[in-house]
């Protein structure tokens, strides 16, 4: 078998050193961001999509990467791999941070409809939620398979290259002032998508409350809770559609704009 002549001497250990870092910044960022992060896709999975999208887009990218590579001494590389592997992190943690939001506000939702103590299981993630929750997450995360904006994924890894060039010194101090402002802009998105159960749920305790001060010798809150039950799931078949798009456009906006 012959061996290309690339893959021997320094330019060929130089390509497969850029490839490696390659795959340091986009396997960091498909380990946590939504959908190729599911615990749900098998560990060899993961690292196979890994190493696929490295190679697919190591033509483009490998160039760049040499250019900041200008030895391959030990502190160097070193250097190197711990800065692409924290880059893309930030990354998919960026994108992960919007489904976070989403878990913490429908567990909210599942608790307004009075279904927060039924047993949940571990779907999108490892952490089991309730059923709400895990309808919420999951369909988020399969609407972004269905409507191909996984592939802005990859443009935005991309891209970023751009903007955050290999070997540029990694800045602490911006990186959690954006954390900060993702985390804000995407609980606000949330609370914006669960808000309509927030006031739900103050108005239907309101007038049980009341109800049950007027006639205390009536167990109401017992009473009631069927119906709050049925009127939460009445109320979710109603809103779940337009609530959702609502989240996946800002989702997609944030994929789109980075």
């Amino acid at each position: 078998m012959m061996v290309p002549a690339w893959l021997l001497g320094e330019a060929g250990s130089s390509v497969i050193l850029s490839v490696f870092l390659l795959f340091c910044r986009i396997g960091a960022c498909l380990m946590v961001i939504p959908g190729f992060s599911s615990d749900r896709i098998p560990m060899r999975i993961r690292l196979f999509v890994a190493l696929s999208v490295t190679l697919a887009l190591s033509p483009m990218l490998v160039p760049v990467m040499q250019e900041a590579l200008p030895d391959q001494s030990l502190a160097t590389v070193s250097g190197l791999i711990v800065s692409e592997l924290l880059i893309g992190f930030v990354i998919g943690l960026l994108g992960r941070i919007f489904m976070i939001a989403l878990e913490t506000m429908a567990t909210l939702v599942s608790m307004a409809i009075g279904l927060s103590n039924m047993p949940g299981v571990a779907v999108e993630s490892s952490v089991a939620l309730p059923a709400v929750a895990n309808l919420f997450t999951m369909t988020a995360t399969a609407l972004v398979f269905i409507s191909n904006q996984h592939w802005e994924v990859l443009r935005g890894l991309a891209e970023s290259y751009a903007a955050m060039p290999p070997g540029s010194p990694f800045d602490s101090l911006s990186t959690l002032e954006r954390l900060g402002e993702q985390l804000a802009e995407a609980f606000v998105l949330a609370l914006r998508v669960c808000s309509p159960f927030i006031v739900y749920t103050v108005v239907i305790n309101l007038a049980v409350g009341l109800v049950n001060k007027l006639t205390p010798q009536i167990p109401v809150y017992f009473i009631a809770l069927p119906f709050i039950i049925a009127g939460g799931l009445y109320f979710l078949y109603l809103t779940t559609a337009e609530a959702l798009l609502l989240f996946m456009d800002g989702y997609f906006t944030w994929l789109q704009n980075g």
